[in-house]
């Protein structure tokens, strides 16, 4: 189906970031959001790009008070030759439609969000940075606005797209991976069977916040969790999943459990790991066998991955008042080429054999 949005645009555009190398994360947004109504018996309908800016909200809506929301986050690229191109959208849109299903929110079609997203994209060309490290950060997000207090699910949605010129999400001082020091949080769980841990919610991250602060107490900039049944099993760290090179084998909390959020990127590593001929591992891994592999020698990485940072690699862990460290402290071999690959195949410096890229414009 062919989808057309009218365009309200800007009378006060926001001047550009004078230097791309600093952009920060979520510092800036661009001139323009797309907006769409959901209402039952009628379906989404008014989908318009209209100027980014705050917007009336009743105090009532259910979103304030009973969470029914979701999000995604997605990336932008310029490549070397101009053009603007986005990584692997069919899974963004698979992922957005369980979390819809476990929120009992509507469905929104893959075709009708694809052309939401170049309709407002196409108005913010100019604002997809080109510097190294660099994206347009993208976050499509839906709430239940109706007002209403009772328990169930909302009869009107909001579907909205904000934009935002980014840099890396964990800079470094030459712009390029760093190892960062996480704490092994005992004390809270992310997410239990049955809940919300395989969808892309708020609650997940506002339910991590108290670890958080743990974790900045003791220098850490993010948190590892245990699961919530045994509390010695290993599954994500802060919003990234969480992979481990233990004996050149490389595991990764499985998706069985329905706690682990099911990344594109993590999809993306298990994929290059194994193209690589490196072996791969989804299953059970305790913070017991990761802290006696770290004494003895064969803990050689441990790396994160995600949309926002796409590979960070993790030199320490503290846990239960001690450090341990990950193999020599600094950026694995393992790490650093999928990064190198990932961000290149992403930007276009880097053949895309895997047919990831969709080209917008």
């Amino acid at each position: 189906m062919e989808y057309t949005f009218p365009v309200t645009r800007t009378t006060n555009p926001k001047p550009r970031p004078a230097d791309e190398t600093k952009l920060g994360f979520a510092n800036y947004f661009t001139d323009h959001m797309f907006v769409m109504d959901y209402d039952e018996g009628q379906g989404w309908h008014d989908g318009r790009v209209v100027p980014h800016a705050p917007f009336l909200i009743e105090p009532a809506c259910m979103v304030l008070h009973y969470a029914q929301m979701m999000f995604e986050g997605m990336k932008a690229y310029r490549t070397p030759d101009g053009h603007i191109q986005i990584f692997r959208p069919d899974m963004n849109i698979a992922r957005m439609k369980r979390t819809n299903e476990r929120m009992c929110m509507p469905e929104l079609p893959g075709d009708l969000f694809m052309a939401a997203l170049k309709a407002v994209i196409k108005e913010d060309m100019d604002w997809v940075p080109s510097a190294p490290g660099t994206a347009l950060y993208i976050r499509p997000f839906i709430f239940g606005d109706e007002v209403s207090f009772s328990v169930l699910p909302a009869k009107h949605y909001k579907f909205m797209i904000i934009l935002s010129p980014v840099g890396s999400y964990y800079a470094s001082n030459d712009g390029g991976l760093n190892t960062a020091r996480i704490y092994v949080s005992d004390n809270y769980i992310r997410a239990a069977r049955g809940g919300t841990g395989y969808a892309k919610v708020g609650g997940n991250y506002g339910n991590a916040m108290r670890a958080s602060e743990d974790a900045m107490k003791v220098h850490c900039k993010d948190v590892l969790w245990l699961d919530a049944h045994d509390n010695k099993y290993v599954e994500e760290i802060g919003t990234s999943n969480a992979f481990f090179r233990i004996n050149d084998e490389i595991i990764t909390a499985s998706l069985e459990s329905g706690t682990i959020l099911p990344g594109i990127t993590r999809d993306s590593v298990i994929q290059l790991c194994k193209k690589w001929g490196l072996k791969v591992t989804e299953g059970k891994l305790s913070i017991d066998e990761i802290t006696e592999a770290s004494k003895n020698g064969t803990l050689q990485e441990i790396f994160a991955s995600g949309t926002a940072a796409v590979i960070s690699p993790i030199g320490c862990l503290h846990y239960k008042g001690v450090d341990y460290p990950v193999g020599d402290e600094k950026v694995g071999p393992v790490a650093q080429k999928l990064y190198d690959t990932l961000y290149g195949i992403q930007t276009g410096t880097v053949p895309d054999d895997m047919g990831w890229t969709v080209r917008l414009f």
